[in-house]
């Protein structure tokens, strides 16, 4: 009898301890990525579009360098639109771009107006614009008089800087669409046809190498703030659901990429701004993977609804409620899944 004890002792801790060693090993249902492609599944292409050429679309940028949407099995075509976010937000109604990368204060004036557009991930939240101003122009008062350049003003610079203009009491200064990139309107600044304008990093960097002056943080006007956004249309959202899901998961997965590789991150957007000095590219890096990042993802309600609300106090007509133009059900299905621990490393972000 206590021979066949011992036996069977034997047995249960051989096999515990046999369990244990292959336990790594084992397939973990609950930690699967479930939104990568299958094996053999063919990709579906998809455009995106983005509204400028910033280092704030840092992770868009990485994304398409190196593959991370081809693993969830999406074919992306990237296309980049200016002319305002109202051309973007029409490109995307018309179902001629699938998503829309850009700044959400930027899209909110025409969403809310009725625009087919739905904020779907929010990887940056805040303020990123300073204002820079030439060598001789010092102070705020200095600007009296002068010309500061905007791409549009359908846009969040161009809110901004009527903002400005009413705090500082500087109805005498003349704000002036010139379009383009932020850097070809560095190139006016340099030239001198406009003597002061809102840009992101990594032109910040550049304008103090170039003796130019940081005037203002647009953060101090103390918004809500919704930057880099992925936007989806109706469409997509009635006929593509599982698209949008892989599409928001290969967003969360470049988050973490970027902030595991900042050189590669680096990388891609010295490739995109044609930027090689490395002082810039660290304060776009400084800014968009970490003073900015939103691991999450989650749409800031309160962030909307009071952007909804400036839109109206601005003469806008609203037609929409912030709450339309939220779906944040693609961001939160990232933690119920387990996918966003997966790719943290066993860890909420």
């Amino acid at each position: 009898m206590k021979r066949h004890v011992s036996i069977t002792r034997f047995v249960i801790e051989k096999t515990a301890l046999f369990t244990v060693l292959l336990l790594p090993f084992l397939p973990n249902s609950a930690s699967a990525n479930p939104y990568l492609a299958k094996p053999g599944e063919a990709p579906a292409t998809l455009y995106i579009a983005s509204c400028a050429v910033t280092g704030g679309f840092t992770h868009l940028y990485v994304a398409l360098d190196y593959d991370l949407f081809a693993k969830y099995g999406l074919n992306v075509k990237h296309v980049v639109i200016r002319g305002g976010t109202n051309i973007s937000i029409a490109a995307l109604s018309a179902d001629e771009i699938q998503f829309l990368y850009c700044a959400g204060e930027s899209t909110l004036p025409v969403m809310a107006s009725g625009g087919d557009a739905v904020l779907i991930a929010a990887p940056l939240v805040g303020l990123p614009y300073v204002l820079i101003a030439r060598k001789e122009i010092k102070t705020i008062q200095d600007l009296r008089g002068k010309i500061i350049g905007v791409g549009t003003v359908a846009g969040m610079p161009y809110r901004l800087l009527k903002m400005f203009e009413k705090k500082f009491n500087l109805q005498d200064i003349q704000i002036r669409p010139v379009g383009g990139s932020q850097p070809e309107r560095y190139g006016a600044l340099l030239q001198g046809i406009i003597q002061a304008a809102p840009f992101t990093s990594p032109m910040d960097a550049r304008g103090k190498k170039d003796g130019f002056n940081v005037l203002y943080q647009f953060s101090d006007l103390g918004l809500p703030a919704l930057y880099s956004s992925l936007h989806t249309n109706s469409k997509s959202l009635r006929e593509r659901r599982a698209l949008v899901q892989k599409m928001v998961a290969a967003f969360a997965e470049a988050v973490r990429f970027v902030e595991d590789n900042p050189d590669k991150a680096k990388a891609s957007v010295s490739r995109v701004l044609r930027l090689k000095d490395e002082d810039a590219l660290q304060a776009s890096y400084d800014a968009y993977a970490k003073r900015l990042i939103n691991r999450r993802m989650i749409v800031p309600v309160n962030a909307v609804t009071e952007g909804v609300e400036i839109v109206r106090e601005s003469g806008t007509k609203v037609t929409k409620k912030a709450t339309e133009l939220i779906d944040n059900s693609f961001a939160e299905n990232l933690e119920k899944s387990g996918f966003l621990k997966e790719v943290w490393g066993g860890r909420m972000p």
